[in-house]
């Protein structure tokens, strides 16, 4: 008689015992997944997802933003479903959850309790629930990141093949979001810092070069140009288009033509308060008023690499000349992750797409609202390639009364703002606790938290979901700050070492 499935089960129920805490933590989140998946399915839908989806379909290099998630559209085509595509993300939010557990309950002796309340944000938070539900890149690309940090924290001294391994991860990373090249930087200068060794650094920036140098190459067969996007200077000149003045930019009229035509003519205190409108606002017509000045430029010229090219210098000049106003729409937009609810930004459409709504919204003519039917670049139409992936109606279907249990279930359960503020701040006294060790093991969690909410402050602008892929990154330096409770007590070598095991109550 075969005793292994048995011997296995029981096996399971006594590591389920053991981590009991998290287990029940584990198990209610994975419900509350499975009730958002059952009240709207297949999916929920931002602006973004119809590109990724078009790319899925038709794949090329996309000038706006890198194509690592619609290449994981791309591997799930064949089963044509959403709903797939969705529960494959929540699986990445369970996963994010269960690796920070991990790390802080087996790395550095967090009691089960502890490691447990560190993970909770990722499993019950309604928007981070709301996101694994939208086509979107975000649920990737935080797994990816958590991946990272998790595998450098982990090793106490790095094997080249577990640089590797991280610099492969990392380059997933920077094809998922560009963002992806500072976390980069962070794990390298890291490993300086910590002493790793030239071989692990070596296979590392090799293991992540050779995916995004060949993905660059790709991108210069169809666009000319050795690059990820063509999309980096325009979204900084919509970053500076809110407060660049024309007047105080000492542009020569004769010489730079190109940064003139991108002038706005509306007074700054005339202007939109987000910065999204001077790249993505349909405008007036003609280029004029409030509208988008790129569409000067012409429509199909927007995303060129000249038009990038122009629109980056105009940003440059901007910043330089105004760095006062510069910084201080960055300081703004920073400090919007820290308000103690949401409010609405950058404007109604973007805000309710993180909401989880007990109705479909009506179009203009009272009807239940489709699909957009914008046309993909470079061919294709939005309703039309989403039809065609799911092989079937893609529209967002509301079923009672799972919808209206995460509808009241959102109003209640999120990380509101102003904790994530103080998470920050108890992992930045981990830092300065640390200052021997250059903040030691809690500084690199805690540098890619701040550095994932200031890139699209000072890049972009704030967008409510920019703020979910730092959460955990927060939450794992806040919680190894914590192993040995506060204080400012000179600590012995060996107890400052992050390898050392900590005996806490459970």
């Amino acid at each position: 008689m075969d005793h292994s499935a048995p011997g296995r089960a029981a096996r399971w129920l006594s590591f389920l015992r053991r981590h009991r805490v998290f287990a029940a933590a584990f198990g209610a989140g994975a419900v509350l997944r499975l009730i958002t998946m059952l009240g709207y399915g297949p999916a929920m839908w931002f602006n973004d997802s119809y590109e990724y989806v078009s790319v899925a379909l038709h794949p090329r290099p996309h000038p706006i933003r890198p194509d690592g998630y619609s290449f994981w559209l791309l591997l799930l085509k064949p089963f044509h479903s959403f709903a797939l595509v969705t529960f494959t993300q929540h699986l990445m939010g369970l996963a994010t959850a269960c690796l920070i557990y991990a790390l802080l309950r087996i790395k550095f002796r967090l009691p089960k309790w502890g490691a447990t309340l560190a993970a909770a944000p990722v499993l019950f938070d309604a928007y981070q629930i709301q996101l694994e539900q939208l086509v979107m890149s975000d649920s990737l690309f935080t797994l990816l990141v958590v991946s990272v940090i998790t595998l450098v924290l982990w090793k106490r001294r790095l094997s080249w093949q577990a640089g590797a391994v991280v610099g492969f991860l990392l380059a997933l990373t920077w094809l998922t979001r560009s963002i992806g090249l500072p976390i980069l930087a962070l794990v390298v200068l890291y490993l300086l810092v910590k002493r790793t060794g030239w071989r692990p650094i070596a296979a590392l920036i090799t293991a992540c070069a050779i995916p995004v140098m060949a993905y660059m190459g790709w991108f210069a067969s169809a666009y000319g140009k050795f690059a990820m996007t063509n999309s980096d200077g325009l979204i900084l000149y919509m970053r500076t288009a809110i407060f660049a003045d024309c007047n105080k930019m000492n542009i020569d009229k004769y010489k730079e033509v190109q940064l003139l035509l991108l002038c706005i003519n509306d007074p700054v205190s005339q202007r939109k308060d987000y910065a999204q409108w001077y790249l993505w606002g349909q405008g007036n017509g003609d280029g004029t008023g409030t509208g988008e000045v790129l569409h000067r430029w012409g429509i199909q010229k927007k995303w060129s690499e000249i038009t990038n090219d122009a629109a980056s210098a105009f940003a440059t000049r901007a910043i330089m000349s105004q760095p006062g106003d510069y910084l201080k729409v960055v300081t703004r937009d920073f400090f919007r992750s820290f308000h103690w609810s949401r409010p609405m930004f950058p404007d109604p459409s973007t805000y309710s797409m993180y909401q989880f709504k007990p109705y479909v919204e009506p179009d203009e003519n009272g009807q239940p609202k489709r699909l957009p039917k914008w046309s993909s670049y470079q061919g294709g139409r939005t309703d039309t390639d989403a039809f065609s992936y799911e092989q079937g109606p893609p529209e967002t279907r509301i079923v009672h009364p799972w919808a209206d249990i995460m509808s009241a279930y959102q109003k209640v359960f999120y990380l509101r703002g102003i904790m994530v503020g103080g998470i920050l701040l108890i992992g930045l006294y981990g830092v300065a606790v640390r200052w021997r060790t250059f903040g030691g093991p809690v500084v690199l969690p805690w540098l890619g938290a701040v550095g994932l909410l200031l890139a699209p402050a000072a890049t972009a602008e704030f967008d409510y979901r920019y703020v979910l892929p730092a959460v955990p990154l927060a939450c794992i330096a806040a919680a190894i700050t914590l192993r040995k409770g506060v204080t400012w007590a000179r600590r012995s070598p060996k107890s400052a070492s992050a390898s050392e095991p900590t005996t806490l109550p459970v």
